[in-house]
């Protein structure tokens, strides 16, 4: 919330619970973290859509399954003006049910398959937990989720394991670390088969859920009537995936990489990629002033996003504003800069100071951005890494969860009675078992039979 505050991000006193105003250079984070994510889609087949906000109950609640597991969270629209309408209105708290009875009108045949789109809006839930701004939210105003329908399983199949590899390049590109895992069934999406997960770690050592992927089979296209004509001329219902993530992408971002000064900004996303600080002596203004102004220009023809800052401030508080702000590299003009014909370059994730010759700015300062994000990359995975550690026991899980946070890699017999009894018993949640985990072995902590997987378990919020 600090730091939500220092940087500009987002304004929490809006008054309604859980609700949120982004300010300018946080909406500036959030559009560039957007574009990442659009950029991957669009490269692997998935057009932009836009559908509606407002659902009709008798679609919405057609799937019973899916609104068992949505309906103690809507919000309902009942008059429209001062007139009660026939129909209640759902806000959507996601959009299979708004999107799917579209779909059943744009397939008719094989070669309407496969169906690949995406739309990022704001959605609405009744979360009564306590809120949290970017993690715990009654809007979710960046809500990116994408639907996809396919011929056969086996095509829905590869399509969960590309979103997975979506998701990965896109977390790898913000340097956010992950673990990724397959959801167990009491913890599955309503109405899908199956559910793929992605947790990243915050610095109390809980888990943040950040993006999700699910195999729905023909349940909804069952439901929603969505056939296709194949080429024998039969008539089948689709296969589809839905995979989705929220703000908590943004959230996640701000916590791998920030530190006890404020935020720290992977260059990729940055709104200010370099801030040029002018440092004037008295009786020296003008020609600092040319020469910082000059170094802006020329590293934004060449697409930096830069900001010259020209306040009227001391240098050191405006150090310290673009610091708390995340900006990856300041470029100090003074005048000893200035008759050495270079900038002094300072590094917000290291700290590290170096002088920058003018006829090799433009290398130079592309090479320290993208060492950067290099450094920050790893510098998570490192600390992520550090995190995950294994337990074979009841009391092991609990000690290593309470005194150590993180992630905790646990032998599993896979029986459901024993996951519950697992979380129960250690007040811990079952992320999942990993996608590419080690073979298992062991036995399990609760019936002590062979272990056939293994399972990760976590405080998560």
């Amino acid at each position: 919330n600090g730091v939500l505050r220092s940087a500009d991000i987002m304004d929490t006193r809006y008054p309604v619970k859980g609700l949120y105003v982004w300010l300018p250079y946080g909406l500036r984070l959030r559009n560039h973290v957007l574009s990442l994510i659009k950029q991957l889609l669009e490269q692997t087949g998935h057009q932009e859509v836009l559908f509606p906000l407002l659902i009709p109950e008798d679609i919405f609640k057609k799937e019973a399954e899916h609104i068992r597991g949505f309906e103690g969270q809507v919000y309902w629209v009942t008059h429209g003006g001062l007139d009660e309408l026939d129909v209640k209105l759902a806000l959507r708290p996601t959009s299979e049910t708004s999107m799917y009875p579209m779909f059943a009108l744009w397939i008719r045949s094989h070669a309407d398959l496969p169906v690949k789109v995406y739309q990022v809006v704001n959605i609405f839930r009744y979360e009564t937990k306590m809120t949290k701004p970017m993690i715990r939210l009654r809007e979710v105003t960046t809500f990116k989720e994408a639907h996809t329908a396919h011929a056969t399983w086996d095509e829905a199949e590869a399509q969960v394991l590309e979103a997975v590899k979506i998701y990965k390049r896109f977390f790898d590109k913000l340097g956010v670390p992950y673990v990724v895992t397959k959801r167990p069934p009491w913890d599955t999406f309503a109405g899908a088969k199956y559910s793929v997960a992605f947790d990243t770690l915050a610095p109390d050592g809980k888990t943040l859920q950040i993006g999700t992927a699910h195999n729905l089979g023909q349940n909804f296209a069952k439901v929603y009537g969505l056939k296709f004509e194949t080429l024998k001329g039969k008539h089948q219902h689709v296969y589809q995936t839905s995979y989705g993530m929220s703000e908590r992408v943004i959230a996640a971002l701000m916590m791998t990489h920030g530190d006890d000064t404020g935020l720290c900004l992977p260059p990729i996303v940055a709104p200010i990629q370099v801030v040029v600080v002018p440092i004037p002596f008295k009786g020296r203004e003008a020609p600092v002033d040319h020469v910082a102004k000059v170094v802006t220009d020329e590293l934004a023809t060449v697409g930096v996003r830069v900001h010259l800052d020209d306040r009227d401030l001391r240098p050191g508080e405006k150090f310290y504003y673009w610091e708390r702000r995340g900006v990856p590299l300041r470029l100090e003009v003074g005048p000893e800069d200035v008759k050495k014909d270079q900038v002094t370059a300072v590094r917000r994730d290291t700290a590290e100071k170096q002088a920058i010759l003018r006829r090799e700015l433009r290398v130079k300062v592309e090479q320290l951005l993208y060492d950067i994000n290099a450094n920050l990359r790893e510098r998570a995975w490192k600390s992520f890494k550090e995190m995950i550690h294994e337990a074979a026991d009841v009391e092991t899980i609990k000690r290593t969860l309470e005194k150590k946070g993180g992630i905790v890699r646990v032998p599993w017999c896979e029986q459901e009675a024993c996951g519950t009894s697992l979380e129960e018993r250690t007040g811990a949640d079952i992320l999942g078992q990993e996608l590419e985990g080690k073979p298992a072995s062991g036995i399990c902590p609760i019936c002590s039979k062979k272990a056939k997987n293994y399972v990760l378990m976590a405080k998560t919020y």
